[in-house]
């Protein structure tokens, strides 16, 4: 527990990042008002904008800032014609620069449904799924497999003839993430929805690719230190139609990095879109945090772009924050911000246009203030 309070790194980034890192800090700042734990945080520019204001996608002192920090909020990363002599994305070190100078070893993604969000399945607003269906977290390992450094191209006469990703899954890689998805379906309040059933599903391609065959053995290895909680597998194709069909079934599924990263977006569907996704990226000293929505250029500056994701990310953080340095003033300050946005949304007061509503971004954080302020602390 930390008397002086905690430093909090923010990397706004580019597109519609900045406006909602605006209303995730106001928020931060109401939560701070006269209560019992406090923070610091400091805003550094950088990402793909930057990157053509001034041939960097940061400065020096925001990279340190990041290894010094208690942990990272970034808001979105990629924009248009931005893109570095490599062809990489401009903006890259904010993200994947971090997730592996830091080792952010486990991608935590959050899935619940909150009663009164909407879905929207071809063009139309339904209701698919029952709040009460929906409650898992996808962990994704997040520092391997294809996303490794690991490729090149074979050009001949200035023509590409071959392009090779390799992919790597590493016994390390492997156990720590697998073990960590353990451990937080055993620290889960709850189990399951259908049937209340901790239960860790491990969703690969065993049937066809070596490294999924490895990574299924490593699960069953890790699985056999936690005998309380049960195991479940899943092939990835036959996965994607199983969370859609069946939710309910699933309380913690975790994933090799390509295909965790593939599922997770499928599964911002159940819970109403990426507008409400966040993601936590999380190592042994480390922990960023982030809505996962991406830049959204062609919203930038239109006051219009769904904030609620990165409130989650910021109750996300606070929660992990509080969790590692015993700190249970953080952890009532995460319940309390979730329940303030639970009880926004309940009302459908704050529905932007990707919820079919007509409210701002700013809108929809004076109205989560609102209710924040309706919350004990």
């Amino acid at each position: 527990m930390k008397e002086a309070g905690y430093e909090i790194a923010i990397y706004p980034g580019d597109g519609t990042g900045p406006e909602v890192v605006r209303e995730g800090r106001r928020v931060m700042d109401v939560l701070a008002e006269g209560g019992p734990a406090s923070w610091h945080a400091t805003e550094y520019p950088g990402g793909g904008q930057y990157y053509l204001q001034t041939g960097r996608e940061w400065e020096p002192e925001a990279a340190a800032a990041a290894r010094a920090a208690d942990a990272i909020l970034v808001g979105a990363v990629g924009w248009p014609g931005a893109t570095l002599p490599n062809g990489d994305l401009a903006g890259r070190a904010l993200v994947l620069g971090l997730r592996e100078g830091l080792d952010l070893f486990a991608n935590v993604r959050p899935c619940k449904l909150y009663p009164g969000v909407r879905h929207r399945i071809s063009g139309e607003f339904r209701e698919v799924w029952s709040p009460k269906n929906v409650d898992m977290v996808v962990v994704r390992e997040n520092t391997e497999d294809l996303y490794t450094p690991v490729r090149g191209r074979l050009r001949r006469a200035d023509e590409t003839e071959v392009a090779i990703d390799t992919r790597i899954i590493t016994r390390k890689g492997s156990e720590r993430v697998i073990r960590f998805a353990f451990e937080l379906a055993r620290g889960r309040a709850h189990g399951a929805p259908e049937d209340g059933v901790r239960r860790v599903t491990c969703v690969d391609k065993s049937n066809v690719m070596e490294g999924c065959r490895f990574f299924r053995e490593t699960f069953d290895r890790i699985a056999a230190d936690y005998p309380e909680i049960e195991r479940d597998y899943a092939y990835v194709d036959a996965f994607a139609q199983w969370l859609v069909r069946n939710p309910e079934h699933y309380n913690v599924v975790v994933a090799t990095n390509m295909m965790g990263d593939i599922v997770t977006d499928l599964a911002a569907v159940l819970q109403g879109g990426m507008g409400f996704a966040s993601g936590g990226n999380i190592g042994h000293e480390h922990g960023m945090f982030e809505p996962v929505h991406g830049s959204a250029p062609k919203y930038a500056g239109k006051n219009q772009a769904n904030p609620f994701a990165t409130f989650f990310a910021v109750e996300q953080m606070l929660r992990w924050l509080g969790g590692r340095h015993a700190d249970p003033r953080l952890v009532r300050q995460a319940d309390r911000l979730e329940r303030s946005l639970a009880r926004t949304l309940a009302e459908g007061r704050a529905r932007t246009y990707d919820q079919g509503g007509t409210v701002t971004t700013r809108e929809a954080g004076d109205r989560v203030i609102e209710a924040i302020r309706g919350e004990p602390r």
